[in-house]
């Protein structure tokens, strides 16, 4: 899959899932925009890593010449924003376009969820969960669309979902109302957006080993009883789910629209409540 010459933005890149997507789409050749909310220190992080590949793959098979062959140089740039604010998001994708003086690809993937039962969900909470991971993706997909329309280009939408989006999951209804709206939303927008040569698809993962999972990997009988509905015995693992998206934002996808592609390991069919 190559990606020279796109740009491409991933929400929530810090850590996780979203540090792992903007490094493979710099493997791939694309520049990247890194967002992060509250936490500087990993999207410096995930700047210097984009860095150091691109050094590294640009000294590799070519003696350090790039003369003698075309070099893979893939830039990164670091943006602060609240999903949660509309007003951020649209600042967000205007920062990025300013930078880089364009955006072809927008990765969806910033998202939190609560715990809590659902008769002792607050609004404050069901409000955090919602803006951010429906109402910040639905605007920040405006935003971009609005950038393509006015530039007359193709592009590609990815959303992060999750296999939430299709199965319950008790004490996080507000999470699961907020991927099963991103869920409508990738289908209606593939309708809507395919005359303008725009795609949009679902990444939905299962049990992806990442930091936000740290109390359940320190739980031998918790990870075990998840382990057990897995029928290919592991958890995922972040690049699981940035080799899919890498597929999704290049050309050899284009042809694919309005689907949700779930990296779950055979999760969704095999879940029992515990």
């Amino acid at each position: 899959m190559n990606l020279e010459g796109k740009v491409a933005l991933v929400t929530g890149s810090s850590q996780g899932i979203g540090q792992s997507i903007v490094l493979r789409l710099a493997q791939a050749g694309a520049d990247v925009v890194i967002n992060y909310r509250s936490h500087p220190e990993g999207a410096e992080e995930t700047l210097a890593k984009v860095q150091a590949f691109s050094a590294e793959r640009n000294s590799e098979g070519t003696g350090g010449n790039c003369h003698m062959a075309k070099c893979l140089n893939a830039q990164g740039h670091t943006i602060q924003a609240d999903l949660g604010s509309v007003t951020e998001v649209r600042q967000l994708i205007a920062e990025s376009i300013n930078h880089f003086g364009k955006l072809d690809v927008l990765v969806n993937n910033a998202g939190i969820e609560k715990h809590a039962p659902f008769w002792d969900v607050t609004e404050a909470d069901y409000d955090a969960v919602l803006n951010v991971n429906l109402k910040g993706v639905f605007f920040a997909t405006q935003a971009f669309v609005q950038h393509l329309i006015a530039t007359k280009r193709p592009g590609k939408i990815v959303n992060i979902s999750s296999v939430h989006e299709d199965l319950p999951f008790p004490n996080f209804a507000a999470y699961c109302v907020s991927k099963g709206g991103m869920k409508m939303l990738t289908r209606n927008l593939a309708v809507e957006l395919g005359a303008l040569g725009i795609t949009i698809n679902n990444v939905a993962p299962g049990a992806i080993e990442t930091p936000i999972n740290t109390k359940l990997l320190n739980d031998s009988e918790k990870l075990g009883a998840l382990l057990n509905n897995i029928p290919l015995g592991r958890l995922g693992q972040p690049q699981d789910v940035a080799s899919l998206v890498a597929f999704l934002a290049s050309a050899d996808a284009d042809y694919i629209t309005g689907s949700t592609f779930f990296v779950d390991g055979g999760l969704l069919w095999n879940y029992q409540e515990q």
